[in-house]
């Protein structure tokens, strides 16, 4: 087998006992969103592409034709990142962007390969405060991300491309949950 590939099918064995949880998000975002609660989505690099790529597949569709729900990847809006960047700085382009559209119920999903990203770090800590359910997907935990979300999922990787592959698996688990939920 190629050296990349061994490396992607071994993360996904060892983080095959975190489906289920990855399956419980799916139906508890069901049913956030289904009450007209907010998926918002951060990461950075490759990290925000996957944001993205979930807030399209919710917005959009997954697999099943439904209704769109309200998904929000906060780095597609470059005209608020890069003022509030300007302004605060760049540790807060993700924070006050919850603060701005996140309400009690809605939940946030950090995405960080390690775990140590300040401005999703700074998200995280605003979603606390703002009353958000907080989940995070990172490279291997425990890490300062694992500890201030409610729940993570930690992929036990070491090269950031295989995190990021397994995030991806994992982000259409939680899609095909979410439609199975709904």
């Amino acid at each position: 087998m190629d050296v990349h590939l061994e490396k992607l099918w071994n993360a996904l064995e060892k983080v095959d006992d975190q489906a289920v949880t990855v399956r419980a998000w799916g139906a508890r975002l069901a049913g956030s969103l289904g009450s007209g609660g907010r998926l918002l989505v951060c990461g950075n690099g490759g990290s925000a592409a996957e944001a993205q790529h979930l807030s399209a597949e919710l917005v959009g569709r997954f697999r099943e034709d439904r209704r769109p729900y309200a998904a929000l990847a906060l780095h597609a809006d470059t005209s608020s990142m890069t003022a509030i960047a300007n302004d605060f700085g760049a540790e807060e382009v993700y924070a006050r962007q919850v603060h701005a559209h996140g309400r009690p119920g809605d939940v946030l999903l950090c995405l960080s390969t390690s775990g140590t990203s300040p401005n999703v770090l700074a998200a995280a800590r605003a979603a606390r405060a703002a009353e958000l359910l907080a989940w995070a997907m990172t490279g291997p935990g425990p890490n300062p991300l694992t500890e201030l979300c409610d729940d993570a999922v930690a992929v036990p990787a070491e090269e950031t491309a295989t995190v990021q592959e397994v995030h991806l698996a994992m982000i259409h688990l939680l899609c095909e949950a979410l439609e199975g939920a709904l």
